[in-house]
């Protein structure tokens, strides 16, 4: 009988690990070296002739990292995996390597800040065009495609309005059309939503959130087939060289080790947070993928297992201060960027705008997102009251 629970501790407990070869160490090595050698010209022209196929160079594969490649993809239901630096370099990868000159991309509209800078700052230099489109429409998203769109780009749900697209639908148009889907799966992780196995060719995640767990390194992971792999491995992984190095490789697999325990926990305290700001009445309305109130409530659970840490919020203010007092106030969600490690934290968006802009009529001013870490849900929910009490909106 098929046990995912079952699947997922042996993907994270064992899967790719050969501890008779590092002295029965129940903790993997990292192999921190930056070249390999060989016995013969012979051994070194076939790793030349197939670098994917052992090891030459740190640049490209390493024993640590290998690990941590073949526990990612197990995770996604993929045939493979790369690992990088940072969320943003993986998605470059991606993109890159599915673009060329004239080629034409379709995005879901305000996509991760550092994917729109490569679409409308540099790919735009190379003759690729990017439309934005609402992919929560998505019968008004497909309808902006080309005969020449190559990619679709997707986040689901993405990490301010938490937006969701259906994978199933926009899989089954682009699929005939050979045109390469990608998605920002870093909201859910592959614990809680497959997009592999709804059809999506490439799925990206930020390792540096949920997988990695304790804010303390940088990651990115692209998933999909074999070729898919080798063919972003054998040019853009390669050649800008932003693979991840071995220690980071290893802080991943230690956070992975922990990972269910820690996404579940999240969301149960997740759903007490909620609860409690239902109640705080100038909170003017929530967006939660998996909260019945969502639009897209009965999309979300039909692709989503599960929701995280996530939620996004508009509170009644005529004043910036407002926001800024009730953000300033808050003592045990520390304001930083980001998500998924220990530490509860909050972002307002207006942060990103100067005071003198500010508009009440505009809700996105006026949005702040929290993020639930690993602490107890009450603490946390006293932190937010005595924040609110200091801008009255209880």
């Amino acid at each position: 009988m098929h046990n995912e629970a079952q699947d997922i501790s042996f993907i994270i407990n064992h899967l790719g690990e050969d501890h008779a070869s590092y002295f029965n160490a129940i903790a993997p090595p990292i192999i921190q070296t930056s070249n390999f050698a060989f016995e013969t010209v012979a051994d070194m022209r076939k790793a030349f002739e197939d670098e994917m196929g052992g090891y030459l160079y740190s640049r490209g594969l390493n024993p640590t990292v290998d690990i941590l490649r073949k526990k990612l993809a197990a995770l996604d239901g993929a045939e493979d995996a790369l690992v990088f630096n940072n969320g943003a370099a993986a998605t470059f990868a991606g993109i890159v390597a599915n673009v060329k000159a004239g080629d034409h991309v379709l995005s879901v509209t305000h996509p991760y800040s550092w994917t729109a800078h490569l679409f409308d700052k540099i790919l735009s230099r190379f003759g690729v065009t990017v439309t934005y489109a609402d992919g929560t429409d998505t019968a008004s998203f497909l309808s902006h495609a080309q005969d020449n769109t190559a990619l679709i780009y997707l986040e689901s749900p993405n990490s301010w309005w938490l937006d969701i697209q259906d994978l199933r639908a926009i899989a089954a148009f682009a699929k005939p059309r050979g045109i390469i889907t990608l998605i920002d799966n870093s909201y859910c992780t592959p614990l809680y939503q497959k997009p592999i196995e709804l059809g999506i060719d490439i799925a990206m995640q930020t390792a540096t959130k949920y997988i990695g767990g304790h804010s303390d390194t940088l990651g990115g992971v692209l998933c999909g087939t074999a070729a898919m792999m080798r063919k972003i491995f054998n040019s853009e992984y390669l050649c800008a060289g932003n693979g991840i190095q071995p220690f980071n490789a290893w802080l991943l697999l230690r956070g992975l080790r922990t990972l269910p325990a820690r996404i579940d926990r999240i969301t149960a305290s997740t759903q007490k947070v909620l609860a409690y700001l239902k109640t705080v009445e100038r909170i003017e309305s929530l967006i939660f993928p998996l909260d019945p109130s969502y639009p897209q409530h009965a999309l979300a659970q039909s692709q989503m297992k599960n929701a995280c840490g996530l939620i996004s919020f508009y509170i009644k203010a005529q004043e910036i201060q407002e926001i800024e007092t009730f953000c300033n106030s808050l003592q045990h969600f520390r304001m930083a960027v980001s998500w998924g490690g220990h530490e509860s934290l909050v972002i307002p968006k207006c942060a990103g705008i100067p005071q003198a802009q500010f508009d009440p009529l505009n809700p996105t001013h006026r949005l702040v997102r929290l993020y639930v870490g690993l602490e107890d849900p009450e603490f946390l929910i006293r932190d937010l009251e005595q924040a609110f009490r200091s801008i009255g909106l209880l």
